[in-house]
């Protein structure tokens, strides 16, 4: 799902996104919550407006097995400016029941 503030999307746990202990890999979770944010981000600033992330801190919260759905929401009105501005998005990351494993 993608809309305005708005961006939800999911990986399923497999092989090739696995560590070590048998969960997903904390890049992983990294990266889906990277790519909804971004999306989310580039379809809710106004028109004429470019963005770059400054930083991103995360908490991994328990082991992700199974299906993980992200979601990614504005934690505040994007606006035109002619300067720039700091806006802050949060993702959070859940498994198949619905229990938070990561914050971003």
């Amino acid at each position: 799902m993608l809309e305005k503030n708005l961006c939800e999307g999911n990986i399923t746990q497999s092989r090739g996104i696995q560590n070590h202990n048998g969960s997903v890999h904390a890049i992983a979770l990294c990266n889906l919550a990277e790519l909804c944010a971004g999306l989310m981000t580039d379809v809710s600033i106004p028109e004429g407006l470019r963005w770059i992330p400054k930083e991103m801190n995360v908490k991994y919260l328990q082991k992700a097995f199974g299906k993980i759905t992200a979601r990614a929401t504005s934690a505040s009105e994007f606006y035109f400016s002619t300067e720039g501005y700091e806006a802050i998005v949060n993702v959070s990351l859940t498994n198949k029941d619905t229990a938070e494993v990561f914050r971003a």
